[in-house]
């Protein structure tokens, strides 16, 4: 299958600058990244794609089996990346695609420049010695919620993900979003992500990364940028005067800021 059909791959900015490759999260697709694209692309060249199962993907080519779990996602930036062959990439996950990132980067480092990771989480629940800002009951009673009524479920969370009251229109976009991805889609995904755990993982990275945490976020806490952090050796972290897990959309002008320093273009 064509890996730029089967992800809705667009290619924008100049061809001369810097490849960034642009990865969303869980419900989400590339044109949340819009505002940051339209600050990349004067000085370079951007990658945007859709995760299977999400946005303009081929849905032919998703399957529950495959998808259970975040290695699927990450051999499929694999693959986009050896098919663009443009080189070492400065790869952007937001959220969930940060581990996805973490995951390609750590089996394919050749492939990599450098990484920023937007809100990342190695892992959502709590346990004795870490604190990722659920206990498993929080996370089990959100994944039954998801399952029951997923349109209801999404218009209820989009609010506390966003996390900008004063601009509601931030939340019903993202609200719109959830709603346009396939259901079965969306609870495979939602497991694969908050069922995760790739703590170790963060220890495999060997390229340069930036950590993009915001000063109040619901879903991956202060505590949870500093772990990665502290766990990435050799990487930076930036703390987003910003309120929300969705930056890129909230504030892409100190999204964008925050990249084009790191990839030195600023």
């Amino acid at each position: 299958m064509d890996v730029r059909v089967k992800n809705n791959v667009r290619v924008t900015g100049v061809p001369d600058g810097p490849t960034v490759v642009l990865a969303h999260g869980f419900g989400c697709d590339q044109h949340l990244w819009r505002g940051v694209t339209a600050l990349l692309a004067s000085t370079c060249r951007v990658v945007l794609f859709d995760h299977v199962g999400a946005g303009g993907s081929d849905l032919a080519a998703w399957n529950e089996e495959d998808y259970s779990g975040l290695d699927a996602y990450a051999a499929d930036v694999v693959d986009l990346l050896v098919d663009l062959d443009f080189g070492p990439v400065v790869y952007v996950g937001h959220s969930v695609a940060s581990m996805i990132g973490v995951l390609a980067a750590s089996e394919r480092p050749e492939l990599f420049d450098k990484l920023v990771l937007v809100t990342p989480s190695p892992r959502y629940i709590d346990d004795d010695y870490y604190q990722g800002g659920f206990t498993r009951g929080d996370i089990d009673e959100l994944l039954e919620s998801l399952d029951a009524n997923y349109l209801g479920w999404s218009a209820a969370i989009a609010p506390m993900i966003m996390h900008n009251p004063d601009r509601p229109e931030l939340a019903a976009e993202l609200t719109d979003t959830f709603c346009r991805t396939d259901p079965s889609c969306a609870r495979s995904f939602a497991r694969a992500t908050f069922l995760s755990d790739n703590r170790t993982d963060l220890g495999r990275v060997v390229t340069p990364t930036l950590v993009v945490e915001c000063e109040h976020d619901a879903l991956a806490p202060r505590e949870v940028g500093r772990f990665v952090h502290d766990n990435i050796v050799g990487s930076e972290l930036i703390t987003l005067n910003a309120s929300g897990h969705c930056p890129h959309v909230s504030h892409p002008d100190l999204t964008a800021a925050a990249i084009l320093s790191f990839v030195g273009r600023t």
